[in-house]
């Protein structure tokens, strides 16, 4: 796990935490990658709170896809992760086909396994950032976002493609306008990423965000 947090200070505008994260690839240790967010966000509250409640963005490759646990997460504040495979997390392998949404289901995670994941071996996680997405409040195109506003792909390789890159803020900001990533029909003519033209196997992400005033864009 690689971690940057910064606070961004303006004597014009409010000052603000920004923070990276890149979450380890394997998607068979769902346990460890809860873990790595989780720290990352507690951090990041933590830091936002020393500095006045200050506002959050937070940005990286998260090795998730939109459709996972980990998105969810995120997204709601909370996860029940003994209704979820530990293999499934991220979302990397298989399609989840709404099996990690049905209450009947348990999976059975070790001791080691929770510890890891929430810290405390409880089998619930919460986080108290109040997390948006800059790229699925963002208007785009159909060419390049999927059905949660989030881009089709934000990496590309012989083995992958799909989101696994975001950027996330706190409902002090608002998103004003984002770069849209490149369509799946482009960048299959690359034949995979990185390449002479392009030198990583990630798009760039790229956000304006502008604060708010109790909802209205200042």
């Amino acid at each position: 796990m690689v971690v940057r947090m910064f606070v961004v200070r303006s004597v014009t505008s409010p000052s603000f935490l920004v923070g990276n994260i890149h979450v380890l690839y394997n998607p068979n240790r769902g346990d460890i990658k809860l873990g790595q967010v989780r720290l990352f966000l507690e951090s990041a509250q933590r830091l936002s709170h020393e500095w006045g409640d200050i506002p959050v963005v937070l940005a990286g490759d998260l090795n998730s896809m939109p459709q996972s646990a980990m998105y969810q997460f995120l997204t709601s504040n909370k996860l029940d992760i003994q209704m979820h495979d530990r293999k499934q997390i991220s979302g990397q392998i298989y399609p989840l086909q709404n099996r990690s949404f049905n209450p009947r289901l348990s999976y059975r995670w070790s001791n080691e396994e929770l510890m890891l994941a929430t810290g405390t071996g409880a089998s619930h996680l919460i986080h108290q950032l109040q997390l948006r997405s800059a790229y699925a409040g963002a208007p785009g195109s159909s060419r390049t976002r999927e059905n949660s506003g989030e881009p089709l792909a934000t990496s590309y390789h012989s083995k992958f493609m799909g989101t696994v890159d975001y950027i996330w803020h706190t409902t002090e900001f608002v998103p004003v306008r984002v770069l849209d990533t490149l369509p799946v029909d482009i960048l299959r003519r690359t034949r995979g990423l990185p390449s002479e033209k392009w030198g990583s196997d990630h798009l760039s992400l790229v956000c304006e965000l502008a604060f708010t005033d109790e909802g209205s864009e200042t």
